[in-house]
């Protein structure tokens, strides 16, 4: 069975992109939900936000932020978290997420989803910065984790120490990008094991699969524009097996589109490697 039918409680979905939007909008029953970037409706013609509000009608939506720089010592701009609340409370989305990343310092853009130092001071300020999150939009941001090629300088703590920390801290949940763990593991060296021991299960609420490419010889860019690769599957069975909410899988594609029908099936491997980590993590139970 595909999409709304299916009994389990995990999701699956695909992020809405204009290039998708006829594939999806046919196979609304192989999809559970659909993730928007709500940046691209903050300042949008009145006529692209009643296309979103269409859009509900037929699937249920996440909204995904790429601009608030919650990750910061720096505060949030208010004038972009009123933004995101007025979103919310139009669209009605099972959630909204944004990324532990900081995208703009001392006035300057940087165009792009930069790690911070992982120091205390980062913990607090992410901390502040999804406080006010919660007090504007009336809820909980979901927290990314982020690729980098460069390891933040000055950082007291690991990625995933840091990253728990400012869990611990906010009382927020993850949205745990698995290629981006990946990229991150394979580009320092580090344990995909060891970061996922570091998370407490409970904290996860929801997935990002994608796919990258090599670049440099061994370094992997996390570029959104191709297949998910095998060790991201496998992450992602190892999740299942570990986390024990419900869990909300999204597979991003930015570029490159292939036929909707390879995305699809991209989808179905995703639900195919859930299911392996739920019958895994309940025969662990039944064992004596």
């Amino acid at each position: 069975m595909h999409g709304n039918t299916r009994e389990s409680a995990d999701r699956f979905g695909l992020g809405w992109r204009d290039e998708l939007a006829a594939g999806i909008l046919r196979n609304v029953d192989r999809i559970d939900l659909v993730e928007v970037i709500a940046d691209d409706y903050f300042a949008a013609p009145r006529a692209a936000r009643r296309a979103l509000e269409t859009l509900r009608a037929q699937v249920p939506i996440t909204l995904h932020g790429v601009g608030l720089g919650l990750a910061s010592a720096a505060p949030v701009e208010r004038r972009r978290l009123d933004r995101m609340a007025a979103l919310v409370d139009r669209v009605e989305p099972v959630s909204w997420s944004e990324h532990l990343a900081f995208v703009r310092a001392g006035g300057v853009e940087v165009g792009h989803l930069a790690a911070p130092p992982r120091t205390d001071a980062t913990v607090e300020g992410a901390h502040r910065n999804l406080a006010l999150a919660r007090r504007v939009v009336g809820t909980d941001p979901l927290c990314e984790n982020i690729a980098t090629l460069i390891e933040p300088p000055a950082s007291q703590y690991g990625e995933a120490d840091w990253i728990a920390k400012v869990l611990s801290a906010s009382g927020c949940d993850l949205l745990l990008d698995l290629h981006n763990l990946h990229a991150n593991a394979a580009n320092f060296g580090d344990s995909p094991a060891a970061f996922l021991a570091a998370i407490e299960p409970e904290r996860i609420a929801a997935i990002h699969i994608a796919g990258g490419r090599r670049v440099r010889g061994d370094r992997v860019l996390d570029d959104h524009l191709h297949p998910v690769p095998d060790p991201v599957f496998e992450l992602l069975t190892e999740v299942a097996a570990r986390a024990p909410r419900p869990l909300t899988v999204i597979l991003e594609r930015d570029g490159h589109y292939p036929p909707i029908e390879e995305l699809l099936d991209e989808l179905e491997r995703a639900r195919r490697a859930v299911e392996r980590g739920r019958l895994r993590a309940r025969r662990a139970e039944w064992r004596p």
